[in-house]
């Protein structure tokens, strides 16, 4: 197992620890789908997540920090879902070419 590999896989042990139980690798070994919008890479020994046009890192020898930071946005989404995540599901969900002019 490669540093990226088992960085993700310590951040989405915690992940689960906390709640967060649908998180999944996305197959490239440093990657961790957490939500919709939501996603955490591993690279240069930093967890970097993206939310939106929103960018984070946390040091990658601290993976329960990290998983505090990442679990406490994922309930923020979860409690009040942004004005963007509409918009994006309904094109992941292929709604936006349905939709009249």
């Amino acid at each position: 197992m490669g540093e990226a590999e088992g960085a993700v896989a310590a951040l989405r042990a915690e992940l689960v620890r906390l709640g967060v139980t649908d998180a999944c690798e996305i197959g490239d070994g440093a990657t961790l789908s957490v939500w919709l919008g939501l996603v955490v890479r591993f690279r240069d020994g930093f967890y970097r997540w993206q939310e939106g046009q929103v960018r984070h890192r946390h040091l990658g020898t601290d993976p329960t920090g990290c998983a505090i930071r990442v679990a406490r946005r994922y309930a923020e989404l979860q409690t009040d879902v942004p004005i963007w995540w509409e918009g994006l599901a309904k094109v992941l969900r292929g709604d936006a070419a349905e939709e009249p002019s």
